[in-house]
C-alpha cells in the first residue's frame, strides 16, 4: 500500500502537472483567490472543475459574487516546507488576494514528519497567507486534513492514521485560531467515504467530486461573508 501512494507522490513530483493554476484577468471579475495546499487542493485523479477551489470560486459566482478563476498553489506530495518553498517561487511579494486558503499537512503525517516541525512550519505559512491577503486574516481560511484511513487506500492502518490525523489536525487548528483564522472543519465529512464509495476517486486514495462538494456546501456561507465589500 505504501509503495503505492510513493508512486502517486512520485509522479506529482516528477511530472510537475496541475501545481499551478493562473488567475483569469477579466473586467468582469471583482475578487480574487489564492488556494494552497497539495494533492487535496488540485483535486488529484479529478478533472479541473472538480477541484474544491474551482468549485468554491463557481459557487461564489453563482451568489453573485464575480470571482476570478483560483491561483492554485499545490502539488502532490508537498508538506509544509515544500508549500513555503513554492510560495516564494511562486508569489510576488506584493501580490494581494481577496481570499486566501490552506489546507497542508497529510503528507507530513505521512512522511513522519514531527508535529513540532508541522507546527512551526504553519506559523510561516499563516504569516505569509495573511500578508498576501487584502484584508489580512479577515480574508484567510484553512480547511482540515480530510482521513484518508476512509478510504480503500488506507482502511488496513485506519485506525492509526485517523489517530494521527486528529493530532496534526488539532494542532493546525491551534494555528488557526492563534492568527484568528477561519478553520472549517471537513474531516467528519472525508470520513463518510468509508460508507460511501462514491465519494473516492478512481484511484482509492483522494476525495471524488462529490466530495469535493459536499465540502464547499458545508463552508460556502460563511466563506462568502469574509469577501471584502466591493
Amino acid at each position: 500500500m505504501k509503495k503505492l501512494l510513493f508512486l502517486l507522490i512520485l509522479i506529482g513530483t516528477l511530472t510537475g502537472c496541475n501545481s499551478t493554476s493562473e488567475i483569469v484577468n477579466s473586467n468582469d471579475a471583482d475578487f480574487s483567490y489564492l488556494a494552497l495546499g497539495d494533492s487535496y487542493t488540485i483535486g488529484e485523479s479529478l478533472p479541473v472543475e472538480q477541484r474544491w477551489p474551482v468549485q468554491l470560486a463557481e459557487m461564489l459566482r453563482a451568489l453573485g459574487y464575480k470571482m476570478a478563476a483560483p491561483k492554485i498553489i499545490a502539488k502532490t506530495g508537498w508538506t509544509t516546507g515544500n508549500l513555503l518553498d513554492a510560495m516564494e517561487t511562486n508569489l510576488n511579494v506584493q501580490q494581494d488576494f481577496d481570499l486566501v486558503s490552506i489546507l497542508i499537512g497529510v503528507n507530513n503525517q505521512y512522511q513522519s514528519k514531527s508535529i513540532s516541525e508541522y507546527e512551526a512550519e504553519l506559523n510561516e505559512l499563516f504569516r505569509k497567507a495573511i500578508n498576501h491577503s487584502r484584508t489580512r486574516e479577515k480574508g484567510v481560511f484553512a480547511v482540515s486534513i480530510p482521513d484518508y484511513g476512509a478510504t480503500p487506500f488506507g482502511e488496513e492502518n485506519s485506525e492509526v492514521i485517523g489517530r494521527e490525523i486528529n493530532a496534526f489536525n488539532a494542532v493546525f487548528r491551534k494555528v488557526a485560531e492563534a492568527y484568528n483564522v477561519a478553520f472549517y472543519n471537513i474531516t467528519p465529512i472525508s470520513r463518510e467515504a468509508k460508507n460511501n464509495p462514491e465519494l473516492t476517486a478512481g484511484d482509492s486514495l483522494h476525495p471524488s467530486g462529490l466530495m469535493y462538494r459536499y465540502w464547499v456546501d458545508l463552508i460556502i456561507e460563511d466563506v462568502a461573508k469574509q469577501l471584502p465589500e466591493k
